[in-house]
């Protein structure tokens, strides 16, 4: 992580009301700091100087793209927490695989446990995993490769990037995952495209989309 050199992409916000504000993350951007002064630059940072309020709900990956929520009051966070602890968030990811995945459809259904010498690599592991399901649509295959919906049941680490390598498909781009040609990419080709959840003042359905950029 010492070459971490982080965009500086201005804040894209994507919804913003007196109890959550949507926005739309870079690739290449820490959700929280890192360890040292070096990898103290995040979005959690960026928010804050503008929204002080704000408060951690999730994270993404450095690498990937998207849609975070923050929310903007201590009621706001525990209410989305606890969505996220429940799994009645609905999350909608973009990711361009290797290769030509078949059939149009289907879940992956594998546990995933920390790869302790390799972290923060993750892996499957059968015995001390902790359960994880993942279901995929296909949007369209070119050029050996494959554009695809990914619909995350539950929210592991890495899983979306390690149930796609487990199936032969990595995701393009992927500095852990991905070998060879797949990580032929100017980016992890994954990007959290919509987030639907219920609003903390009443709870009504709040479905907030970012543009993917590739």
């Amino acid at each position: 992580m010492s070459d971490y050199a982080p965009p500086d992409d201005p804040l894209v916000i994507l919804h913003q009301d007196h109890e959550v504000l949507f926005v739309d993350k870079p690739s290449g951007l820490l959700s929280v700091p890192g360890k040292g002064a070096h990898l103290a630059d995040c979005l959690l940072t960026r928010v804050q100087a503008v929204f002080p309020e704000a408060l951690l709900v999730h994270r993404l990956d450095r690498d990937t793209s998207g849609v975070m929520v923050f929310a903007l009051s201590p009621h706001a966070q525990r209410h989305l927490g606890l969505q996220f602890e429940k799994r009645q968030t609905k999350k909608t990811y973009l990711a361009e695989l290797w290769g030509e995945l078949e059939p149009k459809t289907g879940m992956v259904d594998l546990p995933l446990a920390v790869d302790w010498p390799n972290r923060p690599r993750q892996k499957v592991d059968h015995d001390n995993g902790r359960p994880a399901q993942t279901e995929w649509r296909v949007l369209r295959w070119r050029d050996g490769r494959t554009r695809t919906r990914l619909y995350p049941r539950t929210g592991r680490s890495h899983q979306l990037r390690v149930h796609m390598m487990e199936i032969g498909h990595p995701i393009m781009g992927d500095p852990f995952y991905a070998t060879g040609p797949a990580r032929d990419a100017p980016r992890l080709m994954l990007h959290a495209e919509a987030l639907r959840l219920r609003h903390p003042d009443g709870g009504r359905w709040l479905n907030v989309t970012a543009k993917s950029p590739f």
